[in-house]
C-alpha cells in the first residue's frame, strides 16, 4: 500500500512501513516511556498534555525522569531502544543528537563516549543510516570546561551535525560562533533551535551568525511573509516536530499549526519526533496526526516525505 492510501485509510501499519527520516531526536529522551518502564520494572508519571515551555518540560523530566534515568546504563539503553524505535517506524535516516554533558557518565571522557556511538552505528548500520549529532546547550557556552569539550569532540571525526539548544536567552549565537566556525571547517552539517517560541527575526538573526544549514522548530518564522521568503530563497530547512510544539504552548493546537503556513510559503519543512519519551509521538504517527487535524492532504504529506528522503543521497 503506498503512503498517500496508507494516510486516507488509516492503515498506521503501512503507514510506518513507507521510509522516512527524523532528523530531530535528542538521545537522552528518545525512545518511548513505556520502553523505560519496562526495563526500570515499574511505572513513570506521564507528562502533562500541556506544559509551559522549556522550563515546564523541564520540570517534568528532573522530577519524574533524571531521578530513575540519569547514569550511564540508563542512557545508553534509551539511546539502544530508541534506534530500534525508529527502525520499527521505518525511519531509514536518523540523526540523533549527543549532548556534550554526556561526558560525565563517562570517566574516561570523549574516547568511551565516541567508542558506545560508534558501536551503535554499526551494530545497526544495516537496519539505518544513523549520523551522530553533537548537542550543546546554550547554558554551555560560559563554562570553559563544556565549550572545550565541544572543540574536541568536533576533532573526533564522528559527529555529522552540530545542534545548539535549550533557553534562548541564555546566550546570544554570537556566544557559539567559533564553536560552529570549527564545525563547519570539520565540513558538519550546522543546525540550532531557534523560533521554538521567539519570533521570525530572531530565526533569520540566527542563521546568518552561525551559517546555519537548517533549524530546529523555526515555527515562529510564520510571523513574517519577508523572512519566510528569505529561508525558502536560502533553502533553510525547518525540522518540525508538530506535538512538542503543542504540548510545550508554542502552539495552541495541531489543526492551527504554522507548518501549513510555512508549507505554503515556500518553506523546506520535515516532520520530526524530538523527544519521543515525553511526546510520545513517532514520525508516523506525527504524519499521521496532521492529516486527521487536516493541516495537510496526504498527497502533501507525500511530498513532505520524499523531500526528507533527499538527503540521504
Amino acid at each position: 500500500m503506498d503512503f498517500v492510501k496508507a494516510l486516507s485509510t488509516d492503515n498506521l501499519t503501512a503507514i510506518k512501513a513507507a521510509p522516512k527520516t527524523d532528523v530531530h531526536s535528542h538521545a537522552f529522551l528518545s525512545t518511548r516511556r513505556e520502553n523505560t518502564e519496562r526495563w526500570l520494572g515499574y511505572p513513570l508519571t506521564k507528562p502533562p498534555l500541556k506544559m509551559k515551555g522549556l522550563e515546564g518540560m523541564m520540570e517534568y523530566v528532573n522530577a519524574v525522569l533524571a531521578p530513575h534515568l540519569e547514569h550511564r546504563q540508563g542512557f545508553e539503553f534509551i539511546a539502544a531502544s530508541a534506534i530500534d524505535d525508529a527502525v520499527q517506524d521505518g525511519v531509514v535516516l536518523l540523526e540523533m543528537s549527543f549532548d556534550i554533558r554526556l561526558l560525565k557518565f563517562y570517566p574516561d571522557g570523549l574516547t568511551e563516549l565516541r567508542s558506545f556511538i560508534e558501536m551503535l552505528v554499526e551494530r545497526y548500520r544495516e537496519k539505518v543510516d544513523l549520523r551522530p549529532e553533537l548537542g550543546f546547550a546554550r547554558e554551555c557556552a560560559n563554562d570553559p570546561k563544556w565549550m572545550k569539550s565541544a572543540h574536541e569532540a568536533i576533532e573526533l571525526d564522528i559527529f555529522q551535525s552540530m545542534d545548539l539548544y535549550s533557553h534562548q536567552e541564555a546566550c546570544a549565537p554570537e556566544a557559539v560562533q567559533s564553536l560552529y566556525a570549527k564545525a563547519r571547517a570539520a565540513e558538519m552539517k550546522l543546525k540550532a533551535h531557534v523560533g521554538e517560541f521567539g519570533g521570525a527575526e530572531e530565526v533569520r538573526r540566527t542563521v546568518k551568525v552561525l551559517d546555519l544549514d537548517e533549524v530546529q522548530h523555526g515555527i515562529g518564522a510564520a510571523e513574517s511573509t519577508e523572512v519566510m521568503q528569505w529561508l525558502s530563497g536560502n533553502q533553510i530547512r525547518l525540522n518540525v516536530c508538530p506535538t512538542s510544539n503543542v504540548m510545550l504552548d508554542g502552539v495552541s493546537e495541531l489543526a492551527a499549526h504554522p507548518i501549513r503556513v510555512l508549507f505554503d510559503n515556500g518553506v523546506p519543512v520535515t516532520i520530526n519526533t524530538d523527544d519521543l519519551m515525553i511526546f510520545g509521538q513517532s514520525v508516523s504517527e506525527e504524519y499521521r496526526n496532521l492529516y486527521q487535524a487536516g493541516v495537510f492532504s496526504a498527497e502533501e504529506l507525500n511530498d513532505i516525505r520524499h523531500a526528507s528522503l533527499t538527503v540521504l543521497s
